[in-house]
């Protein structure tokens, strides 16, 4: 099946016509309008060197239920040690450049461009991105961003430069937005560790039909917090 070619029309084609590795289309732009279009119909950008912007839809998509989160017991008795203060969207800028830098096993370079992090800074701005932090003594060791929509957070990506910094944020966020009554936490593509958490492949058209429903709901937007009180500690 072909591979769409985008045009500056707000238009995407129906996920099913990607291809079996889940590239969808090519071109278009990371602005907020076609960025928030294409997470509400279970489609993001992946950007490979220097071809023309990728857009992706996975099938299977891997997912986890924040209700049904998993924490294994090594990690969960780690998290009973508080190591670290655990902190929403007071440092988004930050995490994601992190997360540029983060070396990746099996890849040169990263797929997080300059053009990538302003897309998405625009978007906190916005109060649709959002980031999980891990920091000790006052220095950032951990974290994750990504996208809100309805009941739905897409994680992007994450780093760590402490043992255990980012999964603590990752878990605080997922029991954060379970008690948000979010329904969906994509993960987009398997690792041990997200599976590890309980993510869990869905089809394509599951993730889609869970999506329509999540996008029924309102959003959450605006910068997050973990409570009145402050920061949590983990």
């Amino acid at each position: 099946m072909p591979v769409h070619r985008l045009s500056d029309l707000l238009i995407f084609p129906p996920p099913e016509r990607a291809e079996p590795s889940g590239l969808l289309a090519f071109g278009g732009d990371l602005s907020p309008e076609r960025l928030l279009l294409a997470y509400g119909r279970g489609i993001f950008p992946w950007p490979i060197g220097d071809l023309p912007l990728p857009w992706f839809s996975p099938d299977p998509r891997w997912v986890i239920v924040p209700s049904e989160l998993h924490v294994p017991r090594r990690l969960e008795r780690s998290l009973r040690r508080p190591r670290y203060e655990i902190r929403l969207d007071t440092a988004f800028g930050e995490v994601i450049r992190r997360c540029a830098d983060a070396p990746r096993p099996g890849q040169d370079g990263t797929w997080i461009t300059g053009a990538m992090i302003a897309a998405y800074e625009r978007l906190h701005a916005l109060g649709f991105a959002h980031s999980a932090e891990a920091w000790r003594e006052g220095e950032l060791v951990g974290g994750l961003y990504g996208v809100s929509l309805g009941s739905a957070f897409f994680g992007e990506s994450m780093f760590t430069r402490a043992p255990d910094a980012s999964k603590t944020a990752l878990v605080t966020l997922i029991r954060k937005v379970d008690e948000w009554g979010f329904t969906i936490f994509d993960c987009q593509t398997h690792t041990p560790h997200v599976e590890a958490l309980g993510a869990r492949p869905w089809p394509r058209r599951l993730f889609l039909d869970a999506l329509a429903r999540a996008m029924s709901e309102p959003t959450r937007r605006g910068a997050w917090r973990l409570a009145a009180g402050g920061p949590l500690r983990g």
